[in-house]
């Protein structure tokens, strides 16, 4: 684990000097069976449940949880956009990441957006009960093979904008519809397009979207 960044912003927690936790993934099978073994923990409370991104913003803001436990693949919006809204909105919630689908760019968008823990689904619950205390008293967790996957892969060659256009590509969006959504000429994003293939060596735009989204870089 990280080094230490002082105390957790909840200070004891919850009343009883335990920890708010709130749970979002939209398995609900996967979501109901680890808050019911988290709660076997006397320290930790689930103070809420979400199955996407929307809700678990507005669980967030409805229950102020010391910790929030985020899958990264969530209907409406990803574990790492909700965390971005969280920091703004409610700064003294750390955040982690849960996931099963990984990649070393989703990780360097979780740290940026101030995620704190980055843990795979392969965790035990005594492990993530750990981490979650971790996390609250000011330790960053990130999981050590995915920590020099990050390393070994590197930054992404694409700038934000070949990144946003290839990512509306990858959703299967033809040239006509993506230039009228960004407000651009279609001779433009085709050029951008070309540019975002080019830089990753692909056969062509599908090819470099599926590339891009294997290494976590939309």
């Amino acid at each position: 684990m990280g080094g230490q960044d002082g105390p957790g912003p909840g200070g004891d927690g919850g009343p009883d000097g335990g920890i708010r936790v709130l749970l979002a993934d939209d398995e609900h099978l996967i979501r109901g069976a680890l808050a019911a073994l988290l709660a076997l923990e006397e320290d930790l409370t689930i103070v809420a449940e979400a199955a996407s991104g929307p809700e678990a913003v507005a669980m967030a803001r409805a229950h102020a949880p010391d910790v929030a436990v985020l899958d990264l693949q969530m209907p409406g919006a990803d574990g790492v956009q909700v965390a971005t809204e969280l920091r703004d909105q409610l700064p003294a919630c750390r955040t982690m990441i849960v996931t099963s689908h990984a990649r070393p760019g989703h990780l360097k968008r979780a740290l940026a957006a101030g995620v704190r823990g980055f843990v795979p689904k392969t965790a035990s619950a005594q492990q993530l009960a750990e981490i979650i205390r971790a996390v609250h008293g000011g330790t960053r967790y990130v999981d050590p093979e995915l920590a020099a996957d990050a390393i070994s892969t590197g930054d992404s060659p694409l700038t934000a904008r070949e990144t946003e256009l290839l990512a509306l590509a990858a959703n299967g969006a033809p040239v006509a519809e993506i230039a009228e959504r960004v407000s651009l000429t279609p001779g433009t994003v085709r050029n951008y397009l070309s540019a975002a293939t080019a830089k990753l060596g692909a056969e062509n735009r599908h090819a470099a979207a599926r590339m891009a989204r294997e290494r976590g870089w939309l």
